[in-house]
């Protein structure tokens, strides 16, 4: 892999110049002879050899696919407000005109009316207020979330209320664990679970809709994605051979940061993929460095190089990375760790996820997208990399959870489990509480009328208990399924719909921005900079962008995301990092960087300069009408007392001043 990369840098500009072209692009074309080339690459995929006689019907399908994604840009650059330029934000076109000319540029999103159908159905509350600030997968819907019909096949036990098994569904109870042996177990535990169970049957249920086979996979719960990423830096085995951790985050991470910490101080060399100015690509031949460094001569009996963290799409500014970077990490002796908490519901659908497995798996669960973020992370490791992991005392208390019913509440102390007397029992025992309330003590209830009880008689008398034959074993408890409404709803759009729907909005969005421009000067100064790709068929469904008011200075993205969320907008911040700048770009350099500190503005640990911006991060529930929300808010911006005024309008309401 790393060879089909050197031949690209040896004929491509400075990967660090800051073309929006994503590495590695498709090779050229085969000779008609098919002997000086065997190799076949289409953009973002893996190279799969192919029979030469099959060539020209490849070459084929390759120019097809770039034409279509060349109409794609054009018609979005293009045919969407051509010539226009929106100085005031009363300008700006009717959500009904914007809208009609969305789908003139775009005719396919018109297709995907099943999207819009399900959101009206089952999530109504999202038209109240625009939600992009979610990163992760969610499991129910709204609307089913707020039945009081149990949404599992199965019936709940005798001793617990078919209210157990009704929303929120479940909680999470912390285990005492090391990834290591939860994984070992993890067949045991797997069979056991098969047999009935609400965590087994959560867990079956996001492996099969996330195509992950359970066979070649185990699945760790935690308590979120920080603690995932912990609980494997404290676990691999970081401390053997001298190995190293090298993530490819282009903003700062609270996940990746805990895992570096944990790496360092665990004795690994901390490193870092680097990214070009202004489109955000990797940093190819930097990368490609550092996959290399320590290279050990003569083999060295198949030790890993370290851990390789890779996303494949960036959380904050949609940037995305080819799948070629997973195969060249592993041919070069690292273990790859792929974080896909950015990616879309179905994105691990993908041809490219089917060919190279990777070592770890971390995604991010939710329960309701855009009311409850209360839920839990996935790990899943591969059984066949188990050696790489290590028994840690640290990694125990870290956050392995169990998934257990959920407790409801009640007039009388709050919850309701209604069990019997034995239940009092479970008082005793350490619970914790999850984003939904405390833990049930239903499973512990239920284990404790299990238990046979003696023949009190015979222990007066003094005399062993009468042996007699033992009754039949009961029958095994029928097979919990657990109706996830969100994933079934992901599963039925599929993973092409959901990809050209997203593809659609968020380059609409850029383009939007785009057209923003203060009426102060001749030229109009931009109101909007967006960073990482522009207009592009690959990006991913989210947008790093910042404001700027008519004399050019950035509003604070803090005070941008409290002002979105008075208009019902959740948006978040993050802080770009890890950027390059080429000669051509150098002047660029000193305007875009800044350090974080005391001043609003803040300075991370390793002294680092970086972008503070303002984040909206799209999901498969998000539609036009929320994008044209975002832009006309954002449009608000263009009248330079648009701060003052919201200051004003919000001290009328409160009766008190409030710094905004």
């Amino acid at each position: 892999m790393l060879l089909l990369i050197n031949k690209y840098l040896s004929r491509s500009k400075n990967p660090a110049a800051g073309d929006d072209k994503e590495m590695p692009p498709p090779p050229p074309p085969p000779p008609a002879n098919g002997a000086e080339r065997e190799f076949m690459c289409i953009p973002g995929c893996v190279p799969v050899r192919v029979k030469r006689g099959t060539t020209t019907t490849t070459t084929t399908t390759t120019t097809t696919a770039r034409t279509s994604r060349h109409n794609f840009v054009k018609s979005a650059a293009s045919g969407l407000f051509p010539g226009a330029q929106f100085t005031n934000h009363e300008s700006l076109p009717a959500m009904e005109e914007a809208y009609a000319e969305f789908v003139a540029a775009f005719p396919q999103y018109a297709g995907l009316a099943q999207a819009d159908a399900i959101r009206d159905g089952e999530y109504q509350h999202l038209d109240r207020h625009v939600c992009l600030d979610y990163t992760g997968i969610n499991l129910f819907s709204h609307a089913q979330m707020n039945s009081s019909v149990p949404s599992t096949s199965a019936t709940p036990p005798a001793s617990s209320s078919g209210a157990a098994w009704q929303p929120p569904f479940f909680d999470i109870a912390y285990k005492s664990t090391s990834l290591r042996s939860q994984v070992q177990c993890g067949d045991d535990v797997a069979a056991a679970s098969a047999a009935g169970g609400i965590g087994g049957a959560v867990t079956r249920r996001v492996m099969a809709s996330l195509n992950i086979p359970d066979d070649e996979y185990a699945m760790v719960c935690t308590a979120n994605r920080t603690t995932a990423f912990r609980l494997l830096a404290e676990s691999y085995s970081f401390q053997q051979h001298g190995k190293r951790l090298l993530t490819v985050y282009d903003y700062e991470s609270e996940a990746a940061g805990a895992m570096a910490e944990s790496a360092r101080r665990r004795g690994a060399e901390v490193m870092s993929a680097t990214f070009a100015w202004p489109g955000m690509r990797v940093h190819a031949a930097d990368l490609r460095k550092k996959l290399l460094r320590g290279r050990r001569r003569g083999g060295g009996g198949g030790h890993r190089r370290g851990l390789f963290v890779f996303p494949l799409v960036s959380r904050m500014t949609g940037a995305r990375y080819p799948y070629l970077w997973m195969s060249a990490a592993h041919e070069q002796g690292w273990h790859v760790a792929l974080d896909a908490c950015a990616l879309g519901t179905k994105d691990l659908d993908t041809l490219g996820l089917s060919l190279l497995r990777p070592d770890f798996i971390v995604c991010n669960f939710f329960k309701v997208f855009g009311e409850n973020p209360s839920g839990f992370a996935g790990l899943f490791v591969k059984k066949s990399s188990l050696a790489a992991l290590e028994r840690s005392v640290i990694a125990r208390s870290i956050g392995i959870v169990s998934i257990v019913p959920a407790r409801r509440w009640s007039l009388h102390d709050g919850y309701s489990t209604e069990l019997d007397p034995a239940a009092a029992a479970a008082d005793d025992l350490d619970t914790t509480s999850s984003f939904s309330g405390p833990l049930s003590g239903t499973l512990i209830a239920l284990t404790l009328k299990n238990v046979p009880e003696m023949d009190a008689a015979g222990e007066e008398n003094g005399h062993s208990p009468e042996i007699r034959e033992a009754d039949p074993p009961p029958p095994p408890p029928p097979i919990m399924e657990v109706e996830c409404r969100g994933l079934d709803h992901a599963d039925a759009l599929g993973l092409i719909a959901i990809g050209n729907r997203l593809r659609c909005i968020s380059n609409w969005l850029v383009v939007a921005m785009q057209k923003l421009r203060h009426p102060q000067s001749e030229q109009g100064k931009a109101l909007v900079r967006v960073y990482g790709p522009r207009v592009k068929f690959e990006r991913g469904p989210s947008l790093a962008f910042n404001v700027f008011d008519w004399k050019g200075e950035k509003v604070a993205p803090p005070l941008v995301q409290k002002l979105a969320d008075r208009h019902n907008i959740s948006l978040t911040c993050g802080f770009l990092r890890h950027i390059c700048f080429s000669d051509k770009y150098d002047a660029d350099r000193a305007a875009v960087l800044e350090h974080i500190d005391g001043g609003g503005k803040r300075k991370d640990a390793a002294g680092e300069m970086g972008i503070y911006v303002v984040n909206a991060s799209l999901g498969f529930l998000t539609n036009f009408d929320d994008a044209y929300r975002l832009w006309a808010f954002v449009a608000k911006f263009l009248d330079a007392d648009f701060v003052e005024k919201e200051r004003w309008r919000y001290t009328a309401l409160n009766q008190k001043t409030v710094e905004v």
